[in-house]
């Protein structure tokens, strides 16, 4: 792993893409110019991709849920931690706020700035419990495939990671945005000032991935038996 500067730059880089790309992809979608399989597809592939180039500078998290669940369960420090999800939330401000120059302010607006939302009727307590559930299948996945050493990191984790994501947007996404990720929504509803129903989205992933890394950590890591061979 490198220095923390290094990480850093590369957590802000990742996430910047995924807010550019991914919230980019529903304010285009919000004008009928883009279906659910093209959003969640955004969203996978350039996780895929900012996961695989990343993975060995900063541990390819890009999303402060996953990090806080790393620390949860004791494979990152306080301070690297705390540093990496700083860098998140600033290239994920970055992104919306370039996102918001390039489609203009009007775009931007119309399309709620590309933030997740509740769909009509959904109580905030199912839409916290939803993105828990969500975040517990990313994170799951996440350690099963980049913290477990018998996982198969350098060869299919990105596109792993990457297909969750997109599975999770294409089953819920009309529901909660399926975000999974607080620096998600957190950039587009800074710039966009779209603050409603904002524990989703902070309670819900946080609390979906500090359930999945501590369960994986203790059930499937300790005292495990070495990889087959």
């Amino acid at each position: 792993m490198e220095s923390l500067g290094k990480a850093a730059v590369a957590e802000f880089v990742a996430t910047f893409a995924l807010i550019f790309v991914g919230a980019g992809a529903v304010i285009v979608a919000s004008s009928g110019q883009l279906d659910l399989v093209g959003v969640a597809l955004a969203h996978g592939l350039v996780l895929a991709v900012m996961v695989s180039v990343t993975g060995h500078i900063s541990g390819g998290q890009i999303n402060p849920a996953v990090t806080i669940a790393l620390w949860a369960a004791g494979r990152i420090g306080t301070q690297r931690g705390a540093v990496l999800i700083g860098a998140q939330l600033v290239g994920a401000v970055m992104g919306a706020l370039l996102l918001r120059y390039v489609v203009g302010g009007a775009a931007f607006d119309g399309g709620g700035a590309g933030a997740p939302a509740l769909a009509p009727g959904l109580a905030v307590g199912k839409g916290i419990v939803l993105e828990a559930i969500l975040t517990f299948f990313l994170v799951f996945v996440v350690f099963g495939t980049a913290v477990d050493d018998r996982g198969p990191w350098n060869k299919t984790a990105g596109f792993t990671i990457g297909l969750t994501i997109a599975f999770d947007i294409l089953a819920f996404g009309p529901l909660t945005g399926a975000a999974m990720n607080p620096a998600r929504w957190f950039g587009p509803a800074l710039v966009g000032g779209q603050w409603a129903d904002a524990l989703v989205w902070i309670v819900g992933p946080i609390a979906g991935a500090i359930i999945a890394g501590v369960l994986y950590t203790a059930a499937l890591l300790r005292g495990r038996e070495p990889a087959t061979p």
